[in-house]
């Protein structure tokens, strides 16, 4: 959901938030060994460490190469696809359009529409009713919600609708019959990376808190997973509390009272990148001043780590990839040729170090100036 029930803060409001003057740092306990005492080379599973909502293992998405022979058919075909997203007010929701929608194009497929819910159920509902009205060939769509959406995603299939998914699978829907691919990033691997990071500028014995989406949704719950695996493995002298949100934007409430009542906590994970955002609001106004490390890579918490303050690092997903590898599945199974159960993309550890460089290959484009003025700012440590 990055996953999903994201919400984008105004740049305006971060720039707001950030020129608030941080009081003498409390808890800054923080070694040496901090970034610094972890290989960026070495860091991160090398290959997909975790495993389909169903324990399906991964697949990687150039399985779903077209032929010549194949590129040419979809190209005669003319097919058209739908797309119905959660919302596109998120850079990981455009990105994944622009990776959809740049592929279709270039194998003759129309998109017919792109579907904003703004996380309402109802409207998502309506929204892929509207589109099977519509006849396409296909739909790509990420679930708002996996279990009221799911009588709807079923009435796809009986339309005779290939469905491609992102993120998450509607309860009870089957594979192949009712869904042709799930398409998603490896959100235990990138937990374990933003573990790996968090870890090191932890003390011997210390706690860390788990900012957590509290809704059983398969990416988010992978990503809390990916941490709590890694330092029961690695770091079993950290010791973990939790605390969980439901509604993103009572994240900086929720976690600044979490911190008030637990003032031992010496480290923070956020579950995605906006919610460390807000996090970092409340620690500002309190004083506080402990790493963070999350998920997901968006130009506020890329800023943020470029300039070297308590955001540390991310696992990012790599949204326009996984776009990519949606449309090629979906052209897959438009032909009728078998398409994986869960394809997933391979996660990116992101650090001040190699910030400038993971947002090209996040965004597909050259640093924005206020991300390089704040690199720019912070050298040498930043790239």
């Amino acid at each position: 959901m990055k996953p999903i029930l994201r919400q984008t803060l105004p740049l305006t409001a971060l720039i707001a938030a950030t020129a608030i003057s941080i009081a003498p740092a409390a808890r800054a306990e923080v070694p040496a060994t901090c970034v610094k005492g972890v290989d960026l080379a070495t860091l991160g599973p090398k290959s997909i460490v975790g495993q389909g909502p169903h324990g399906e293992k991964a697949a990687s998405p150039e399985v779903l190469a077209l032929s010549d022979a194949d590129a040419a058919k979809v190209k005669e075909k003319h097919f058209k696809v739908g797309i119905s997203m959660q919302t596109v007010n998120l850079d990981w929701a455009q990105l994944q359009i622009q990776g959809i929608t740049d592929t279709l194009k270039k194998y003759g497929v129309t998109v017919t529409g792109v579907a904003s819910a703004e996380y309402q159920v109802d409207k998502q509902i309506a929204d892929i009713e509207n589109t099977i009205q519509q006849h396409p060939d296909g739909i790509i769509s990420i679930p708002v919600d996996f279990t009221a959406t799911a009588p709807t995603y079923k009435k796809v299939a009986k339309a005779g609708i290939k469905l491609v998914l992102m993120d998450s699978i509607p309860t009870g829907l089957k594979h192949p019959e009712e869904y042709a691919s799930m398409i998603s990033a490896d959100n235990l691997g990138n937990g374990q990376i933003a573990a790996q990071i968090l870890a090191s500028c932890m003390p011997q014995g210390g706690t860390i808190g788990l900012v957590n989406f509290g809704v059983d949704y398969f990416s988010t719950n992978e990503r809390t997973k990916g941490v709590r695996d890694w330092m029961q493995k690695n770091r079993p002298d950290i010791k973990m509390k939790q605390v969980d949100f439901t509604d993103p934007p009572k994240v900086s409430q929720i976690a600044g009272d979490f911190l008030t009542g637990n003032p031992d906590v010496k480290g923070v994970f956020a579950v995605w990148d906006q919610p460390a955002l807000d996090t970092l609001s409340s620690m500002r106004a309190q004083g506080i001043d402990v790493p963070v490390t999350t998920v997901d890579l968006g130009l506020q918490s890329a800023i943020e780590i470029a300039k070297g303050g308590p955001l540390k690092a991310t696992g990012s997903q790599r949204p326009y990839d996984q776009g990519v590898a949606e449309a090629m599945a979906m052209m897959n199974a438009l032909l009728g040729k078998e398409t994986p159960a869960w394809v997933g993309v391979q996660s990116l550890p992101v650090t001040q170090s190699n910030v400038l460089e993971s947002y090209k290959t996040v965004f597909k484009k050259e640093p924005p100036p206020e991300l390089t003025d704040a690199c720019n700012k912070a050298k040498p440590a930043c790239n």
